[in-house]
């Protein structure tokens, strides 16, 4: 993968270089990426492209920022992506599973947005050794753990919400 490739996956095909708050707008960003795979292939397909987007984003981080002096410069976004991605599954599960489009669970949406930003800023117990990593891999992961945190809260939101879970 060449530089000028590596930058465009990373920064999420530039949302990246938005300002203030690159990482709220490549989250942002996630979120009508999401919808289009969604209506497009449903959960299993945000799944798989999830995973994808993980794989392609750690080789694309580790080549955008090679030599040079940051390990996790702003711009680079792609790990929100993953990370929000994750925290909108069962969001998707949900939807699927009802038969309902999942703009109808639109509450779900805010508590995985709202959810993800607070872990990715906030950095607690996996997220936060993720991110001292200090390497690709790290950059990459702490958004992962970020995105696990907020889908289960999203999770646990839904079951209160719907009394599952009272």
């Amino acid at each position: 993968m060449n530089v000028k490739t590596a930058r465009l996956i990373a920064s999420f095909l530039g949302s990246g270089y938005l300002r203030p708050a690159p990482g709220t707008w490549g989250t942002l960003a996630a979120l009508p990426a999401a919808y289009v795979i969604l209506i497009t292939g449903g959960v299993f397909l945000l799944l798989a492209l999830t995973v994808v987007a993980f794989y392609v984003g750690w080789i694309a981080t580790r080549v955008a920022t090679e030599n040079g002096p940051d390990h996790d410069p702003g711009w680079i976004v792609i790990d929100e992506v993953v990370g929000m991605w994750i925290a909108l599954i069962p969001v998707a599960y949900g939807a699927f599973a009802r038969g309902v489009d999942v703009t109808a669970l639109w509450p779900g949406w805010v508590s995985a947005f709202v959810l993800f930003r607070l872990f990715d800023i906030w950095k607690p117990w996996l997220v936060g050794r993720a991110d001292r990593l200090g390497t690709p891999l790290g950059v990459m992961m702490d958004d992962v753990f970020a995105g696990l945190f907020a889908a289960i809260g999203t999770g646990i939101l839904a079951g209160i919400a719907h009394g599952v879970l009272m």
